[in-house]
């Protein structure tokens, strides 16, 4: 069984942070000239590489946290604040421009497997994805409810797959103004739970 509520928000917030509409534009311009098996052989490893990244940090990220010191209350108004910054980016679209600039910098470099980078790092399993997962699992008080992110995470991390796997036709059918105007609508939701997030924290840490 699985926590509703709990699945429905890391799944909103994840979708949200790895962004599999978004990284399909990306793939398909890193990889112009591949064959259709070499993009989906590096389309499978590069979601596979960021799963596994993000798994070893969702399953240590408590016992990493405890080894520091810090308290769940305190990641989680860090967490929060980090999504918060990376919302506002989404909405004025200056992770667009970075993750286009990374872009340009390896078609420039030819080279010629993408799929560790930058695609799974840290186009996939980047800081606000690793951020999210530990905060995800971290905020899980009952099995059902790390059930429930788990799920969450390997249902993205699908359809990022997915995504990259129909990259062209899927640039086509959403066309650059769809794409802004979408990420730029899922930048206030994130922006919305990651104030959650810190309000939570805060209560947490002082006890209100």
């Amino acid at each position: 069984m699985i926590d509703v509520e709990v699945f429905v928000s890391a799944l909103v917030t994840l979708l949200v942070i790895i962004d599999p509409p978004g990284c399909a534009p990306i793939f398909a311009s890193l990889t112009p000239h591949a064959s259709p098996a070499q993009r989906h052989a590096m389309a499978v490893r590069a979601t596979l590489v960021a799963a596994g990244i993000l798994l070893f940090f969702a399953v240590l990220g408590e016992a990493f946290l405890k080894a520091l010191g810090i308290s769940l209350d305190a990641f989680s108004i860090a967490g929060g604040i980090l999504l918060f910054l990376f919302a506002t980016d989404m909405i004025f679209e200056k992770r667009t421009e970075r993750r286009e600039s990374r872009a340009k910098e390896v078609a420039a470099s030819e080279v010629e497997d993408v799929s560790v980078f930058p695609m799974a790092i840290p186009m996939i399993a980047g800081p606000g994805s690793i951020a999210t997962s530990m905060l995800l699992v971290t905020r899980a008080q009952t099995h059902e409810q790390l059930v429930s992110v788990y799920v969450a995470l390997a249902l993205v991390l699908l359809l990022t797959l997915a995504a990259l796997l129909a990259a062209r036709p899927l640039m086509n059918l959403l066309g650059a103004k769809v794409e802004a105007m979408i990420t730029r609508l899922l930048g206030v939701i994130l922006a919305a739970l990651a104030a959650q997030i810190v309000v939570d924290g805060v209560k947490g840490a002082f006890s209100l």
